[in-house]
């Protein structure tokens, strides 16, 4: 006990003398830490005798208490004593501007696509989301893929799930057409008349994704904006007065385009719509790869057969569809050389817009 009395009064001492950082951690260690007097008495209870050792652990653990509250009261005065000399010492300028925090911007992709999105919304076309986990079945047979038809081999699939599903496996989504079916059946089940659903005018934004090969040109994944519009009377004339528009509006109201003849299994007739250089101005440049024309989207009339498959029958219903990519129309204005970028997250590329 008086080993106990002499060690508190021995380090309260030393602790009086202790005016920076390094000696009071010093003295912890000297005072406090394992090898230190105090902890050895703790390590010599077990010698002592029943009666004596509930005492001598009171004790000892009164005086370690007493010890770490004066090291706390001690590391404060220490910390206040040092922020005064700091306030006295230092200068400050307190008229110099602040550090701004760095804002976050959106993405380039999600700025061309919300501003695909707002024209088509300004012409009509309400936004309509569907989802990204598909079977084959809308991702490719109600589209007029039939099972083993070579056109499948367009779109390499991520398959999800095959095993006990037949020909009918899960996927992700290769385009934003399944949305398609799926919104022209959704017309037809909440109308009061599934003989006479209503006239459909979507636009489906979301991403797609394919297995193929990165390169500069194509990615495992991208946005696209679908474009379907259904109802009566509904022509080719109506497809071309509608992208040529839209055209105009994205580019410019003095932009030029063309169409040009191709397939696609979900429309017929289908096409591909360029529009006129709008770097060069239609002289030809490397962007347009001296042709003085960029391929902007691909579209079509909506196929007998998905028109059925959705619901609406083809005898009385025609319609239209177009599919575009936001990144595509992105690298356009913006001469980005490398699809790769918009996912890479560099920050040098993003903060560029």
């Amino acid at each position: 006990m008086n080993q106990l009395n002499d060690i508190e009064t021995s380090a309260l001492q030393a602790l009086e003398s202790v005016t920076d950082e390094d000696a009071l951690q010093a003295w912890k260690t000297a005072h406090i830490g394992r090898s230190s007097p105090l902890m050895q008495v703790f390590a010599g209870l077990g010698k002592l005798s029943k009666e004596e050792k509930p005492a001598v652990g009171q004790a000892a653990n009164r005086v370690k208490l007493a010890l770490e509250s004066a090291f706390e009261a001690r590391a404060q005065i220490i910390k206040d004593a040092a922020l005064a000399k700091s306030l006295e010492e230092e200068q400050l300028d307190v008229t110099l501007p602040g550090r701004p925090a760095p804002r976050g911007r959106l993405h380039p992709s999600t700025v061309q696509l919300r501003r695909m999105l707002d024209i088509l919304a300004e012409m009509g076309f309400q936004v309509y989301t569907s989802r990204e986990v598909e079977t084959d079945e809308f991702n490719f047979q109600f589209l007029n893929f039939p099972l083993h038809h070579p056109a499948r081999e367009m779109q390499d699939s991520f398959y999800v799930e095959t095993e006990g599903r037949g020909d009918n496996p899960i996927l992700l989504r290769t385009h934003t057409s399944p949305g398609q079916i799926r919104a022209m059946r959704d017309a037809v089940a909440a109308a009061p008349d599934p003989a006479n659903p209503p006239p459909i005018r979507i636009a489906l934004p979301g991403m797609c994704y394919r297995y193929e090969q990165i390169t500069a040109r194509s990615e495992i994944q991208f946005n696209q904006v679908e474009g379907l519009a259904v109802g009566t009377n509904i022509t080719f004339a109506d497809l071309k007065g509608t992208l040529t528009d839209f055209a105009r509006r994205m580019f410019g109201q003095g932009a030029r385009v063309r169409f040009r003849a191709d397939h696609f299994p979900f429309t017929e007739p289908s096409a591909e719509m360029d529009v006129e250089c709008f770097v060069c101005g239609g002289k030809g440049c490397s962007v347009c790869k001296r042709s003085g024309w960029l391929e902007i989207l691909g579209c079509g009339m909506v196929h007998p057969n998905v028109l059925m498959s959705g619901g609406y029958d083809p005898k009385r219903y025609t319609g239209f569809a177009f599919g575009m990519g936001p990144e595509r129309q992105a690298m356009l204005r913006y001469r980005i050389e490398d699809i790769r970028y918009f996912w890479g997250n560099d920050v040098r590329f993003l903060e560029q817009f």
